[in-house]
């Protein structure tokens, strides 16, 4: 399984090769019609698309003249399974974006929040550390 996974995230390292997939998810076509966007030689897509082959994530068939490819999802599927296994990692992250991003969204419910996080205003003389204020306190009785 390690070597099929390795070989699926080479494959889908190429962007080239991830917009071949994007085409076939939408069904089954010839290399003809995959290679009409790209601006390079048939040789080059068909180098491309052995590699998606070889990583066992398309099929290529032969019906009389037409050589029809079709993506294969299996190793897809086992590379998602794969990632899943770590999103306990980054869900947490993505969950405090997604709340700092509502808070973005409406300004004025974050002026409710930050009037109830403040503290309230420290009474004049006193400095916010205890020790501090008795040191000077203290100094004051000496003097």
């Amino acid at each position: 399984m390690l070597h099929q996974l390795s070989s699926t995230f080479a494959a889908l390292a190429d962007p080239t090769r991830r917009a071949i997939l994007a085409r076939l998810a939408m069904g089954e076509t010839s290399v003809t019609e995959i290679a009409r966007p790209f601006e390079m030689s048939m040789p080059a897509v068909s180098k491309h698309l052995k590699v998606l082959e070889r990583a066992g994530l398309i099929a290529r068939g032969r019906e009389a003249q037409w050589r029809p490819c079709r993506l294969e999802a299996g190793p897809l599927k086992e590379a998602a399974g794969w990632i899943e296994e770590y999103r306990r990692f980054w869900a947490p992250y993505m969950d405090a974006l997604e709340e700092h991003l509502d808070r973005m969204e409406d300004p004025e419910d974050n002026r409710k929040n930050d009037r109830r996080k403040q503290s309230p205003p420290a009474k004049p003389g006193l400095k916010k550390n205890p020790r501090t204020a008795t040191r000077k306190r203290n100094q004051g009785e000496t003097q």
